[in-house]
């Protein structure tokens, strides 16, 4: 069954922070664009990063993987907001 497409918002905080809202599923096929994204923002000056998972259906280790690449690719902060149980039991 094909993976679920993944949707990402990006609002603008204030000067270096961002809030990209997530929705879908965050698993092997999807992973590597929520990478790519913040990698993008980073590029364009923004440090601090919070991702909204209050429209994430599914994440796998995939998923889980993403997280820390994009931990370990940035020198600002990565919070997570509005993460569901099972993300939660992942984490």
């Amino acid at each position: 069954m094909p993976s679920q497409m993944l949707t990402i918002e990006v609002d603008r905080l204030d000067a270096g922070a961002v809030r990209v809202r997530l929705a879908g599923e965050l698993d092997f096929d999807t992973a590597p664009e929520l990478v790519e994204a913040v990698a993008r923002l980073r590029r364009d000056g923004c440090q601090e990063v919070e991702l909204d998972f209050g429209g994430v259906v599914l994440c796998d280790s995939s998923g889980l993987s993403a997280l820390v690449v994009i931990h370990r690719s940035g020198t600002g902060a990565v919070r997570l907001r509005n993460t569901n149980p099972q993300i939660r039991h992942l984490l």
